[in-house]
C-alpha cells in the first residue's frame, strides 16, 4: 500500500503545470526563456500574472492534494499510527520528486517551492503558514524569488521539529529542503555574482513568446528608420 502511495503521488508531482497552463494559454514553453525552469516565477517574466498565478495554484495544489489524503484517510486504508507517519512522509517526498525529476519530460523539472508549500500545508497548516511567510517577508524585501526560497527551505525543518518534534515527516521535510537548495545552486552562484533575476523583471527578448511576433515585427521595421521603404 505504501509503494502505491508513493507511485501515485509522484506521477501526481510529475504533472507540469507551467507547461500545462502556458500551453492552453498561447504562450511559450517556459523551459525555453528566462531560467528555463518550468515554475510560476518564470511564467511571470512573461508578464502574464495570470499564467503565473494558475501555475503557483496548480504546483501548490498537487503537493498538497496526495499528502492531504494520506493524513487524513490513510488509515481507512488499514494504516496504523507508525505506517501512517511513514506513509504521509513517503508521500510527501515522492510529490515533491515528482515535480523535480518529471517522467513526462524528461525528468527535467521545477525547483519546487510551490510544490513545497503545499505539501507543507497538508502536513500541518501551520507548518506550511510559517514557511510561506518566511518566503513572504524574504521576497517583498529583496525581491529575489530564489533567495526567498532558499531561506525558506532553510528554516521549514527547525519549524517542523520546533511545532512538532522530531518524526519521519521532519526527516522528509529535511530532505525536500535539502533538494531545494541543491535545485537553486545556479541561482546561488547567480546571488553571489549579483546577476539574479529580481521579481517581476522582464527581458526584452520575451516579447517573442506572447503571441505577438508579427507585432514585434512591426515595431523591428519601425526602428530600422526609412533605410527600407515597405510597399
Amino acid at each position: 500500500m505504501i509503494f502505491l502511495i508513493a507511485v501515485v503521488a509522484y506521477l501526481i508531482g510529475s504533472i507540469p503545470f507551467a507547461v500545462v497552463v502556458s500551453y492552453a494559454m498561447g504562450l511559450a514553453d517556459p523551459r525555453s526563456y528566462g531560467s528555463g525552469n518550468p515554475g510560476a516565477t518564470n511564467v511571470l517574466r512573461t508578464g502574464n500574472k495570470k499564467a503565473a498565478i494558475l501555475t503557483l495554484i496548480g504546483d501548490a495544489f498537487k503537493g498538497w492534494l496526495p499528502v492531504w489524503v494520506v493524513t487524513n484517510y490513510g488509515t481507512h486504508f488499514g494504516l496504523g499510527a507508525a505506517a501512517l507517519n511513514s506513509a504521509i512522509a513517503l508521500s510527501a517526498i515522492a510529490v515533491f520528486l515528482g515535480h523535480l525529476y518529471p517522467v513526462f519530460f524528461k525528468f527535467q523539472g521545477g525547483k519546487g517551492m510551490a510544490t513545497a508549500a503545499g505539501m507543507l500545508l497538508a502536513i500541518h497548516p501551520v507548518l506550511g503558514v510559517a514557511t510561506l511567510l518566511t518566503w513572504l517577508i524574504i521576497a517583498f524585501f529583496f525581491r529575489y524569488s530564489s533567495l526567498a526560497a532558499l531561506v525558506a527551505a532553510v528554516f521549514a525543518p527547525f519549524f517542523q521539529v520546533l511545532l512538532f518534534g522530531p518524526s519521519r515527516i521532519s526527516l522528509a521535510v529535511l530532505a525536500m529542503s535539502l533538494l531545494i537548495i541543491w535545485r537553486h545552486r545556479a541561482n546561488i552562484s547567480k546571488l553571489l555574482a549579483g546577476k539574479e533575476n529580481r521579481i517581476g523583471e522582464k527581458k526584452r527578448f520575451l516579447e517573442l513568446f506572447r503571441g505577438t511576433r508579427r507585432g514585434f515585427s512591426r515595431r523591428s521595421i519601425r526602428r530600422r528608420g526609412t533605410r527600407k521603404r515597405v510597399v
